[in-house]
């Protein structure tokens, strides 16, 4: 039963994986496409897969986002 579930949860997920590559494929920066991935509720660690950087990167984008919009 416990396969089960998990391989429901795996599906999902990689549906929202799926999307979030069709997403970003004309975005150049990665600010810009934590932006849009961080609108689908993704971890760290799934905008770091998609993206095809680390997690560190993902958490520094992060930080130049909140930056940028205190700025404005």
């Amino acid at each position: 039963m416990a396969r089960k579930i998990e391989e429901k949860t795996s599906g999902a997920n990689s549906k929202i994986l799926m999307m979030g590559y069709i997403c970003i494929k004309d975005v150049e920066t990665l600010p810009e496409k934590v932006s849009i991935l961080g609108r689908f509720g993704l971890a760290d660690s799934d905008i770091a897969s998609i993206c095809d950087c680390a997690v560190q990167s993902v958490r520094d984008a992060r930080q130049k986002l909140k930056k940028r919009s205190k700025r404005e």
